[in-house]
């Protein structure tokens, strides 16, 4: 009887929630990268009041390349058109981990931008989500083009838009929906724009971290309490999109994640590239096994992380992050042998040759389904300002592209049928099980689940 109160209880918060009414013609699933990609050069070229570009990254390549040029020439077509890029401000003046960058970062190369076109005004914001990156980012999604809101987990550069041999797979949807355009927009006006914190990069006299570092800490308090504003008119019967934000253990979005997964009556499926789940849905999983609910898992690969370094290139510690995860799985998976040997528990690892898996998300009996940038792990639990799109589908018009998307995802994964499938740290590389026996007899290896 408890359990049947404890899920009326989830159920309901669910049922309480807002929700903008959203028409099935408005919701567009894309399934490659290469379609992201067309989209959003398409959607740039075509805009004719407002680009709003959010992403944790604009890289110096050729991808990022031609996107910034893209935003260029939209706004010398469009003098009156109002655009903004706003990027995690550490991220952006740092090279990738592990890359020598310092002297020529994506700031420098936003700067050489604005010279080059003097008469044009881009500007690109960096938005300081704490006072150092590892304590926190802006992991916000959705790029709001007229009343489009295309998206993905992707940030831009060439492995999500698969501009070479290599792509880094993620979701992507374009949502056309005027209120949902304006209710993101107005909390990136109302709530970054405004902050003192936040700062354009684009520039040379842009300040130097310490200098902010106050601001950045209000700022961040701010964060905390932000959410989005709009007003939800959508039935309990209608298709609907619920947006969520949130910055911190006990925000909205983290809540509704909690009681999205103990809402469920019969199937679950869940993405993350990471497995590393906060205790609490751990927690909420091992409740719906018991329950004798059907859980899907769909991880990547350790060799499918971005990561991951190959056997061949200098090994360096956070190369030993995709063991770790994969470590992490393992014993998941054992405390729960016996839902996986009755096949009631399912778990599979995406691997595509070399390519990379970023794919994160929540389907819940067919009628939920959550978009979301968050990797539904204790970084993103506590540090990183996060979002997400919460569909309600409650007459299935989204069941043709829900399976296709499903469906494609699976379709470079192989199922684990026993724990035993999984490599235990004997297993690994010398260089690799020394570094991972370290890091557990210091007990760092618990910290590191935690901030990355």
């Amino acid at each position: 009887m408890l359990s049947t109160l404890e899920h009326s209880k989830h159920q309901q918060h669910l049922a309480q929630l807002p929700k903008i009414p959203q028409v099935l013609s408005g919701i567009k699933t894309l399934y490659s990268p290469e379609a992201f990609y067309q989209a959003l050069i398409q959607a740039i070229a075509g805009a004719r009041r407002r680009i709003y570009l959010i992403a944790l990254y604009l890289e110096q390549d050729q991808g990022g390349q031609r996107i910034l040029e893209a935003l260029y020439q939209a706004k010398q077509t469009g003098l009156t058109l109002e655009i903004a890029i706003l990027v995690d401000w550490h991220r952006a003046q740092r090279g990738r981990i592990g890359v020598a960058f310092a002297n020529n970062t994506n700031a420098d190369w936003y700067c050489r931008m604005a010279q080059l076109h003097p008469e044009i005004n881009v500007p690109i914001y960096g938005v300081p989500v704490n006072t150092r990156e590892a304590l926190g980012v802006l992991h916000l999604k959705g790029f709001i083009i007229d009343n489009d809101v295309i998206y993905s987990g992707a940030s831009i550069n060439n492995l999500y838009l698969y501009q070479e041999d290599k792509y880094r797979y993620d979701r992507y949807h374009i949502i056309r929906n005027e209120t949902l355009a304006e209710t993101l927009l107005n909390y990136i006006k109302h709530h970054l724009l405004t902050a003192p914190a936040v700062t354009r990069l684009d520039t040379a006299s842009r300040p130097k971290s310490r200098v902010i570092k106050n601001d950045t800490r209000l700022f961040r308090q701010t964060l905390r309490e932000a959410n989005y504003c709009y007003r939800g008119e959508a039935g309990p019967n209608e298709l609907s999109i619920t947006p969520l934000v949130g910055l911190g253990k006990k925000s909205a979005l983290n809540k509704t994640i909690h009681h999205l997964l103990c809402s469920a009556q019969e199937s679950l499926t869940l993405c993350t590239p990471y497995f590393n789940l906060p205790a609490l849905l751990v927690r909420d999983l091992i409740g719906l096994l018991r329950l004798g609910r059907q859980v899907e898992i769909i991880v990547g690969d350790k060799t499918a992380s971005d990561f991951y370094i190959p056997l061949d290139q200098p090994f360096n510690i956070i190369g030993a992050l995709p063991y770790l995860y994969e470590m992490n799985l393992r014993r998941f998976l054992n405390r729960l042998r016996c839902y996986l040997d009755t096949g009631q528990l399912v778990v599979r690892l995406w691997k595509d040759e070399e390519n990379t898996y970023h794919l994160k998300g929540i389907w819940v009996d067919k009628e939920w389904q959550l978009l979301t940038g968050s990797n539904l792990n204790p970084r993103a639990w506590r540090l990183d300002l996060e979002n997400a799109l919460l569909l309600h589908d409650p007459a299935q018009k989204l069941r043709s592209q829900r399976e296709c998307e499903l469906n494609l995802i699976r379709a470079h994964t192989r199922s684990v049928r026993h724990c035993d499938e999984m490599p235990n740290i004997a297993d690994y590389p010398v260089k690799v099980s020394k570094l991972m026996r370290r890091l557990r007899r210091i007990r760092i290896d618990s910290l590191i689940n935690r901030i990355l």
